[in-house]
């Protein structure tokens, strides 16, 4: 007897693809090891790639994180030398994070391990299939993004 997805969280593509993330995300936590870095660090390294600097405070908030966590990825990143704590002149108590040589390399990796796991996880999909993924995704991505 085949189960009804659709009488259960199954059924609905934001449960799915809850699942499929929290699999994902732990993949991934798990190749990033090799690289003695985490998903919540490779995720601000992003943000300093993508924003430039920015005070842990707006790290937090744009990371959706409570700011001792900040710290704490930041003390990290900083002890490996992937990012520089820079205070502001005009505000002594703010510090920015920068993206550091050694930072973009560390991204460029994880970029990697990224990319080998999606070749792995669309390995079976058609290229017509694997690229309207893609686009779907980032459609909903931009979508949640813009949402408060």
């Amino acid at each position: 007897m085949a189960i009804d997805r659709a009488v259960t969280p199954m059924g609905t593509v934001s449960f799915r693809l809850g699942l499929l993330g929290v699999a994902q995300d732990a993949l991934y936590a798990s190749r990033l090891a090799d690289l003695d870095l985490k998903p919540k660090h490779v995720a601000l390294l992003c943000v300093l790639r993508l924003r430039g600097a920015e005070s842990q405070m707006e790290l937090a908030g744009l990371l959706g994180v409570a700011p001792s966590l900040i710290v704490l990825l930041a003390d990290h990143l900083e002890e490996r030398g992937a990012v520089q704590r820079v205070r502001d002149p005009a505000d002594r108590r703010r510090q920015s994070l920068r993206l550091t040589d050694t930072g973009l390399h560390l991204l460029a990796a994880a970029t990697e391990v990224a990319a080998q796991l999606d070749e792995e996880l669309a390995a079976g999909l058609p290229p017509a299939e694997h690229a309207a993924l893609s686009a779907a995704l980032d459609h909903l991505l931009n979508g949640a993004l813009e949402r408060p």
